[in-house]
């Protein structure tokens, strides 16, 4: 049986036979009685190997027998292994060669957080969002028929990723080609089965072999000459299996279900994935697994340690507490959202499965009747509250950035088109830091101001977000609130629940030649950088509608206007301001700084600014090299 620790290690642990198998070729010159100790190694080199980086690891705890016995079984590379989301992936990082990299996991330049094509051969798909794996696993299925080659494709996906429809669709349409392909389900919520047992792991071995694929083949060509004959016997047999285990949803789909079995038991496992292995048409596995499994506090918490920071090494020297901060801006929207329930009964609160990261716990404990989870289901999430827009209910919809598009189509046809009353509280807008691209909100600020009679913001401090809350919130139609992750400078925040003007920016410093024109947090920066070179700043506040007077009345009384925001340039904020002066007819030197047009890279957030020149060093260099050019 696995070892329980207690403890995440801080000197590296001794790990003789993963000395041995960190690569897959290594780990298959194993015997299969050195794999249950190979697992202990491996559960605690990932506690040891996150302990210095920080970063997910519970859901790697809960696949350790899993990635190791497809990593057994399967010739990886030439296999094709797809991760959904990849939060599970770090224990198949350390056994695919990367195991003496882990340190730099999350770091500038070090490896990433997720599956990467760029990284390694053996993560054959990019991910970081979820319930893509199935039809990515099929997509190479599909392109491995057509190439005459018998190389295997495997999607492992989560319970919660496959409540999204993108999931259901490719389970739909594998039956249809008839794809050879592997769907295991690592069930590790026990929110679709909870009878795992000897019983069910014995059943599985019986469904999985090949004597019963025989007898089945068998059997339907003898009763397919009897008129009614099979279908009788397939239904038969669908009963049965269905009294036994709960795959008959994915029977009816078409998918030769096998399940549940116990994803910590390792000879199951592989006896049940070498006997799936050769098994044509679509094949699904059902795996269930403890999150966090072998580490005593993840166990018990499992939301808790889904993902830690950095450990500290022992006997460091102190460090100086540091200076104090504002509260974090999801903080400061999970206060609104009670405050503002609290004043109307109207107000529905909405997350796709981010109840923890947008903050909304008070809010669903205190109006559990308001608040609605849809699960990983942004698509579902938006037309929902268009839906509740239509009769009368005042929707929030809490979502990050990057997953918001997931629901574009949603918002454009569903909410916008119908000029329904949806707020859109999104947060993680920006640069996130160590999740890298993936999980970055770049782009918000590009595809909603093309949208007709959206209302954007961009709050500066954590006032400004309560107040554009307030304003999204009263406006009678769509409108959107994007905010960063992390804290704020510390602003101090006003209680009321008063709107503000749309479309009214505040000029906050009074200067000469250079006007700096800021959508966002970027205005305590601008502001620095502005006391250095006497500038005017303007903290524009609102996207659309943008402020044209502000935008006329500096470009009459400054040389340069510069735009400042945390979103990709093109198509940008700064973009309407260009497209405000070309309309106009006046011709302006103007400065766009913003997200250039490559994807970010994985790094600390304020590496990041640093490398795009969104910080004050940036901010100031950029201007004045342009001050330069314009004489």
């Amino acid at each position: 049986m696995p070892t329980t620790f207690k403890e995440i290690p801080r000197v590296r642990p001794t790990t003789p036979l993963l000395d041995r198998a960190d690569t897959p070729d290594g780990l298959r010159r194993l015997g299969e009685a050195e794999l249950e100790d190979l697992a202990d190694e491996l559960r605690l080199e990932l506690l040891y190997s996150v302990g210095q980086t920080g970063g997910h690891f519970g859901a790697g705890l809960g696949v350790i027998e899993l990635t190791i016995a497809l990593h057994y079984v399967f010739d990886t590379p030439d296999d094709r292994l797809v991760w959904d989301v990849g939060h599970q992936a770090y224990p198949h990082k350390i056994l695919t060669g990367r195991r003496q990299r882990m340190n730099t996991l999350r770091q500038k330049d070090g490896v990433a957080a997720f599956p990467r094509r760029s990284e390694s051969e053996y993560d054959t798909f990019g991910v970081g969002h979820s319930s893509t794996s199935i039809s990515a696993a099929l997509g190479m299925a599909i392109a491995a028929r057509l190439q005459g080659s018998d190389r295997k494709s495997i999607a492992v996906i989560g319970d919660g990723a496959l409540t999204a429809g993108m999931a259901f669709e490719a389970l739909n349409h594998a039956p249809e080609v008839a794809a050879n392909m592997l769907v295991i389900l690592n069930d590790n919520d026990m929110s679709i089965s909870r009878n795992v047992g000897g019983l069910s792991n014995y059943l599985a071995k019986i469904l999985s072999s090949r004597t019963y694929s025989s007898m089945r083949e068998g059997s339907k060509k003898v009763l397919s000459r009897l008129p009614g004959a099979w279908e009788i016997a397939r239904r038969t047999e669908e009963y049965a299996k269905g009294m036994l285990v709960p795959g008959t949803l994915f029977e009816e789909l078409g998918w030769n279900y096998i399940g549940p079995i116990d994803g910590h038991d390792l000879p199951t496992l592989i006896a049940t994935l070498r006997n799936m292995r050769d098994l044509k048409g679509p094949q699904f596995l059902h795996v269930v697994t403890k999150k966090g499994k072998g580490f005593a506090p993840a166990e018990v918490d499992p939301i808790g340690y889904h993902a830690i920071t950095k450990l500290e090494p022992l006997n460091a020297p102190a460090v100086a507490p540091k200076k104090a901060s504002g509260p974090k801006y999801s903080g400061v929207f999970g206060q609104w959202i009670c405050d503002m329930a609290e004043a109307d009964s109207r107000l529905v609160g909405i997350t796709p499965a981010m109840k923890e990261g947008s903050d909304m716990v008070e809010f669903a404990e205190r109006f559990a009747e308001r608040y609605f989870d849809v699960a990983i289901a942004e698509q579902h999430a938006v037309t929902l509250a268009a839906g509740m827009a239509c009769e009368g209910a005042k929707p929030v919809v809490a979502i990050y950035s990057t997953f918001l598009q997931r629901g574009y189509d949603q918002l454009v046809h569903d909410v916008a088109v119908q000029n329904l009353d949806v707020l859109f509280a999104i947060d993680r807008a920006g640069l996130v830091g160590e999740d890298g691209p993936t999980h970055a909100g770049s782009f918000d600020l590009s595809y909603l101001r093309c949208i007709p009679g959206i209302v954007v913001m961009t709050p500066s401090d954590e006032n400004e977000l309560r107040l554009m809350l307030n304003t999204g919130y009263l406006h009678n139609g769509p409108a959107a609130v994007r905010y960063p992750r992390g804290t704020g400078p510390n602003a101090l925040i006003e209680s009321g629940l008063a709107p503000i003007e749309i479309g009214k920016g505040i000029v906050r410093r009074n200067g000469q030649g250079v006007a700096i024109l800021v959508f966002g947090v970027q205005l305590a920066d601008a502001l620095k950088v502005a006391e250095k070179i006497d500038a005017t700043v303007i903290d524009m506040r609102f996207v659309k509608p943008i402020d044209e007077a502000l935008i006329r009345d500096a470009a009459a009384n400054h040389e340069l206007l510069v735009t400042v925001e945390e979103n990709a340039v093109m198509g940008g904020a700064g973009a309407a301001v260009s497209e405000f002066l070309a309309r106009e007819n006046i011709l302006k030197s103007v400065l766009h700084l913003g997200l250039p047009d490559v994807y970010v890279e994985h790094a600390k957030p304020a590496q990041m600014l640093a490398e795009c020149g969104l910080d004050e060093p940036g901010i100031e260099a950029a201007i004045n090299e342009r001050l330069v050019l314009i004489g």
